[in-house]
């Protein structure tokens, strides 16, 4: 009896063994591939054929490609293998890769790559320059565009000559005429004669002298102060810089460079002052005094020196 439980527990060791060895030994198997092989893989990889070293490396071959990725079988490789190159792959682990041809490298689309904020205002700076610059530009060709049939710069009828003459009278010896930025005012008869050799652009205002009138613009030539007129001294004096003109615009004193400028000027059939004020004519030189009018009482602003 003592005998027969020796042999049994024997047997049962034995077995015991046995299942530990199968169960270490398909652990360490598994332990290299995910997951279990199917046992019909596992008859599959008992029924391979073995194949000798030399001729192993020229019997893998590529068998098939799946959808989402590529799948290689290896004739003459166990389940295991063919799972370690697969984990391989999957893991990241650097794969000996075939010949492939060089791409040519493609910059990317710098607009893609999207905006920075220093790229930004540098933009959005010379955006606003622009615009200001195209304000300004279009202010200055707007002021400088001629005005068209009215106005300053285009041909202004003044009215007729007598009716001229009563406005000088009634302004104590000046005309102001505001649309053509001019002082109308007497040009005595006498002094014609003189001005047509003292005048260099006589033939351009000859009509209106003719006629006893003469046509002086506004501003005064020193540095384009408007210029009052002074009743108390008949003359002209800007009230900037002391420069003085006698009545038809000729210098007198102060720093200005020459006379008051003036206008083209010409007599309609009708008898009407007709002024181009969109040419400027330069005023006589200093010295020039066809009219030898001087000052008919105080001045209104001394007179600065030369």
């Amino acid at each position: 009896m003592t005998t027969t439980l020796i042999i049994i527990g024997v047997v049962v060791l034995a077995l015991l063994s046995l299942g530990v060895i199968s169960a270490s030994l398909r652990r360490r198997d598994t332990d290299g591939a995910f997951g279990q092989l199917a046992g019909e893989t596992v008859k599959r990889d008992r029924g391979t054929v073995d194949i000798d070293e030399e001729d192993a490396p020229a019997s893998k071959e590529l068998v098939s490609v799946g959808a989402d990725e590529e799948s290689k079988t290896v004739a003459g490789s166990t389940g295991s293998e063919v799972e370690a190159v697969a984990r391989a792959e999957r893991s990241g682990a650097l794969v000996k890769a075939g010949p492939a041809t060089p791409v040519a490298y493609v910059p990317p689309d710098p607009e893609t790559l999207g905006v920075a904020r220093r790229q930004f205002l540098n933009r959005g700076i010379v955006a606003m320059f622009g615009l200001g610059l195209s304000g300004f530009g279009a202010a200055c060709i707007a002021f400088l565009w001629p005005q068209g049939s009215s106005g300053f710069g285009s041909r202004i009828n003044v009215g007729r000559i007598p009716d001229i003459e009563d406005a000088i009278k009634a302004g104590s010896g000046f005309f102001y005429v505001p649309e053509g930025r001019m002082w109308v005012t007497e040009y005595p008869p006498a002094a014609v004669e003189k001005a047509v050799g003292a005048y260099g652009f006589y033939d351009q205002v000859a009509g209106g002298l003719e006629a006893g009138v003469v046509a002086l613009f506004q501003t005064c030539p020193h540095l384009g102060c408007r210029v009052p007129e002074c009743t108390t001294s008949q003359w002209f004096e800007c009230p900037c810089h002391g420069s003085q003109y006698n009545r038809v615009g000729e210098k007198k004193g102060g720093p200005a460079p020459r006379g008051m400028d003036r206008f083209p000027m010409e007599i309609s059939p009708s008898n009407e002052l007709i002024v181009d004020t969109g040419v400027v004519i330069q005023g006589p030189p200093i010295g020039v005094n066809t009219t030898g009018q001087e000052a008919e009482g105080p001045n209104c602003i001394g007179a600065a020196s030369h």
